[in-house]
């Protein structure tokens, strides 16, 4: 008889899906995919009174949790929703079999391009058989975040462009919280000589892994460590950018640190952070010496491009 696994969809507004794939995450779930809808109160599509929500997917293994704990989670994201000052989200789940589990998230994540450069191929997918001018990142994120479909994720890929059209082939790069891989292998990609990508999460760390051997990434272009700025730091190296796509909060703890292992002329990407925590962000920036670039913004997040002066 095969295993079971708790199939769990959260219904949310667009702006709560960073917060939520988090929370998920900490509660150990794997395979989680976004699907956009536009739905009413009742969950119709036909409705006039529509508004844009957001199904989240994941699953978790039916030994692993009970209905006590699927309680709890409920509980823990109405409270996350209440930090963010948004609605509730609403969460269902029920028992699935494990071969659907294996197959169900997936058909919700297709081929996408991003920017000008980049096109995010699900690793189960046929690759195209004509040839692209694009930049084919192959992808298969697991329980880790980072599939490209999140508009922090896409801002930081445009921002690398940017930052890489030029002397890539000598920056080395460090991605702090590099969950899926994206933003490492996206710099490797476009040129960059080395990236260091970190994360708190083995998961994380694993699946990053898992996606260089899948791109055909070598080990000494794509250095991945399970930590943070403090493993970065045990490296001994000194980085000309830094990625951080991470929750706000986190960018705040951590910001001050980046001093020790940058130069002066060094630049940052960093995002996953509301529209509403960006004064936070800026008064962190300015006050640890370096300057806000560029400001970009997409739906309800924006993305900081800053350096440490002027040049």
């Amino acid at each position: 008889m095969s295993n079971r696994w708790w199939e769990i969809v959260v219904k949310c507004e667009p702006v709560q899906e960073e917060s939520v794939f988090w929370r998920l995450e900490k509660f150990g779930c794997s395979g989680t995919a976004t699907e956009v809808k536009i739905l009413d109160d009742n969950g119709d599509l036909d409705s006039e009174l529509i508004d844009e929500r957001i199904l989240i997917r994941t699953y978790i293994p039916e030994i692993n949790t009970q209905l006590l704990d699927l309680a709890a989670l409920s509980l823990w994201l109405e409270q996350d929703a209440k930090l963010l000052e948004v609605a509730v989200p609403e969460a269902q789940w029920h028992l699935i079999d494990e071969e659907d589990w294996a197959s169900g998230w997936k058909e919700y994540w297709k081929p996408m391009t991003i920017g000008d450069r980049f096109l995010i191929y699900p690793a189960w997918e046929t690759l195209p058989e004509e040839e692209s001018d694009r930049l084919i990142l192959r992808l298969d994120p697991g329980a880790a975040f980072g599939t490209g479909t999140h508009p922090t994720t896409q801002l930081c890929l445009e921002s690398l462009e940017m930052r890489l059209s030029q002397n890539a082939e000598n920056q080395t790069l460090a991605d702090i919280g590099c969950g899926s891989g994206i933003l490492a292998l996206g710099s490797v990609l476009l040129g960059a000589k080395k990236v260091y990508a970190v994360d708190t999460d083995v998961l994380a760390t694993k699946t990053c892994r898992s996606n260089c051997q899948l791109n055909q990434v070598n080990r000494d272009k794509i250095v991945v460590r399970d930590g943070s700025v403090e493993k970065l730091t045990e490296e001994g190296e000194i980085f000309d950018g830094i990625i951080c796509n991470i929750l706000a909060d986190t960018i705040v703890e951590l910001f001050p640190q980046l001093n020790q292992i940058t130069h002066e002329t060094s630049w940052a990407i960093l995002s996953g952070i509301l529209l509403t925590q960006a004064d936070q962000i800026a008064d962190v920036v300015e006050q640890q010496g370096w300057t806000v670039a560029a400001l970009w913004k997409r739906k309800d997040w924006c993305c900081f491009n800053i350096r440490r002066s002027e040049y």
